[in-house]
């Protein structure tokens, strides 16, 4: 009987989940997985006495949705999608939606978007964000893509997102890639605030010479201020675990070896293809994959010295260096973000609401954090805001804070403690407020070697010299 309200195919953690919410809010489910022992397992066990019903086909998936059907996809991004598309194609009649909930690089979600438009089916590529539990009780969607089909299923989406302040955190992000686009982005902003986290932890045990106990007490009292975030909420509980086995903390025993989906490395592909400078994720991308190479730095550990300067300064002043250090780090993190994608509204059309990004943002996902309602206040009063760091609010910690932030990296570098990301964010900030930068050598040097031309400041146009036929000193003298 075709009067099931919902679909969703791919019962892994995350599709259970979402299935349960929608559940909840008062929507039947049809539910399908590919291998079919998965979907008996959960409609005996999790689904039991819901209604939620099994189908053990597409078609029969497809049969027992009620007009215009609606089908989630919340399987592998990549391959899995098209795939799983392309079985459900022969069954669907135009004006049915198709919504891919997964990691989808924004780029498969453009083509995707256009190949079904031809077959009059409407389709969503939506951001879900906030892991396992979020799915469950509430996660930030992002959905993107086909307006009328977001029209169609918003009493869904809405009631299922996490509420804050009684309003769900989800809203309609724009045409086509847009949504997956915008999470994305999200991901790179949640790479670099989990490295700059993890330095500010690494400085504190490996420089300052603290404690477990002592920098989770620093982290609880920080999380209740500026630094307030999920992520800091979770590692300050991860700070406190205990191995159940071997009775020693769980950060002794779990490996320094971080892996990743590639959600940050697109981010930063994406930023140079528009030629947006993101050098706080470039860092935590590159954090991550230096910290893959275990083996090699073990061994390069055994052949190479460092500095063995050692901290004597006054321990208050420095740990509060860290704590203004990991804040202005991490406005830089969602500056570069934002200012990403601000290009990338401009260059596809997406015509993005940063307020709304960030109000949805601040509930369900990842990075929300209370930095986000500054932010969102930051685009209610100039939605064309090239740069949080020109806000008001942002600037003045940042002109303020500096001082620490620089002692903070300083102190680091002396002790050679890597902080890539920390150091990036600083000489961002740098970059940013130069009037003038040493690019006009680069630009000679380009001339010089490929007549790639260059502009003058006292007059517009481009120009070519030969540079070696100009030279009208001796430097031999190195004088």
């Amino acid at each position: 009987m075709n009067n099931m309200n919902f679909g969703l195919i791919g019962l892994a953690v995350m599709g259970q989940n979402l299935v349960l919410n929608i559940e909840d809010h008062g929507f039947t489910v049809a539910v399908y997985n590919r291998t079919a022992s998965k979907t008996e397992e959960f409609i005996k066990d999790k689904a039991r006495g819901r209604n939620i019903k099994a189908a053990f086909s597409i078609e029969e998936f497809v049969d027992i949705l009620s007009k215009p059907r609606k089908i989630m996809i919340m399987v592998k991004a990549g391959h899995p999608v098209d795939t799983t598309i392309e079985e459900l194609l022969p069954y669907l009649e135009q004006g049915d939606i198709i919504i891919d909930g997964g990691n989808s690089h924004f780029a498969d979600t453009k083509r995707r978007s256009a190949e079904l438009e031809k077959r009059g089916i409407l389709f969503l590529g939506t951001g879900v964000s906030g892991g396992e539990e979020g799915a469950r009780y509430g996660p930030c969607i992002m959905p993107g893509g086909d307006r009328a089909a977001y029209d169609k299923v918003e009493d869904v989406l809405l009631s299922i997102a996490a509420k804050v302040d009684d309003i769900p955190c989800c809203t309609y992000i724009g045409p086509g890639e847009s949504g997956h686009y915008v999470k994305m982005v999200h991901n790179g902003i949640e790479y670099g605030d989990m490295q700059l986290i993890a330095e500010a932890y690494d400085f504190m045990r490996s420089g300052l010479d603290l404690s477990l106990d002592e920098i989770r007490g620093y982290f609880a009292k920080w999380k209740d201020g500026e630094l307030g975030s999920f992520l800091m909420d979770i590692t300050t509980d991860i700070l406190g675990a205990v191995d159940p086995e071997t009775g020693k903390a769980m950060l002794d025993i779990v490996l320094d070896k971080a892996k990743q989906k590639g959600t940050g490395k697109w981010t930063c592909q994406a930023a140079l293809d528009l030629g947006i400078p993101i050098s706080v994720i470039d860092s935590a991308v590159f954090g991550r994959n230096i910290s893959a190479l275990k083996e090699e730095r073990m061994n390069a550990s055994k052949a190479l010295t460092g500095p063995e300067h050692k901290f004597e300064g006054n321990i208050d002043e420095m740990i509060q260096a860290v704590h203004d250090a990991l804040l202005c780090s991490k406005i830089s993190s969602y500056a570069q973000g934002m200012a990403l994608l601000l290009q990338a509204s401009r260059e596809f059309g997406y015509k993005l609401n940063f307020n709304e990004i960030a109000r949805i943002w601040k509930g369900g996902c990842i990075i929300r954090a209370k930095i986000l309602e500054p932010i969102k206040q930051a685009f209610l009063k100039n939605p064309e805001l090239p740069n949080l760091y020109l806000d008001d609010y942002f600037k003045k910690i940042l002109i303020k804070k500096q001082e620490n932030w620089r002692k903070r990296v300083v102190e680091t570098i002396k002790m050679g403690i890597p902080c890539p990301a920390t150091a990036a964010a600083l000489e961002y900030y740098d970059s940013y407020r130069s009037p003038r930068l040493p690019a006009n050598v680069i630009q000679a040097q380009r001339d010089y070697f490929g007549a790639h031309t260059y502009e003058r400041v006292d007059k517009e146009g481009a120009f070519h010299s030969k540079w070696d036929k100009i030279i009208f000193s001796d430097v031999s003298s190195g004088r």
